[in-house]
């Protein structure tokens, strides 16, 4: 089972799969089970994950305000799996001294901050730098 589908709906309904097995007690597969860690930090999607029907389709515009939980969610994965591959090379370094500062799960979200930012820099055309600009915007936390 992969989490990266070739359309949005398959992606999200990995996630809809994953919590619902974990509610049935089913026995959870590669990647459901980071899916699941990365859902039980964020109760507050729970109750969405509960309702495909109403959240499979949606669409979250930035413009109005309103955060996507399966980006959000997404961009947690991608960071478990940078720091288990330490890859950009030192992120796992910045994670460690990051948690010196913060609690795990702080510190997680300055990464997906910085992550985020670097790769809207990136579709903006403002930067062909993704790794640097992210390391950077890492690093520019670690000094504060």
């Amino acid at each position: 089972m992969s989490l990266y589908g070739k359309d949005r709906a398959s992606m999200r309904q990995v996630f809809f799969n994953s919590w619902r097995k974990y509610k049935q007690s089913e026995p959870l597969q590669g990647v459901e089970k980071l899916l699941i860690d990365t859902i039980l930090l964020h109760p507050e999607y729970q109750a969405m994950l509960d309702d495909q029907d109403t959240h499979l389709d949606r669409d979250y515009p930035p413009e109005q305000g309103i955060e996507n939980p399966f980006l959000h969610m997404s961009l947690h994965i991608t960071i478990e799996e940078q720091l288990a591959m330490d890859n950009p090379t030192g992120i796992r370094q910045h994670f460690d001294i990051l948690q010196q500062k913060h609690d795990r799960h702080d510190a997680l979200h300055i990464l997906l901050e910085c992550l985020a930012e670097a790769v809207w820099k990136a579709q903006r055309h403002e930067s062909n730098n993704l790794e640097q600009d992210y390391l950077a915007c890492v690093t520019e936390h670690l000094k504060q």
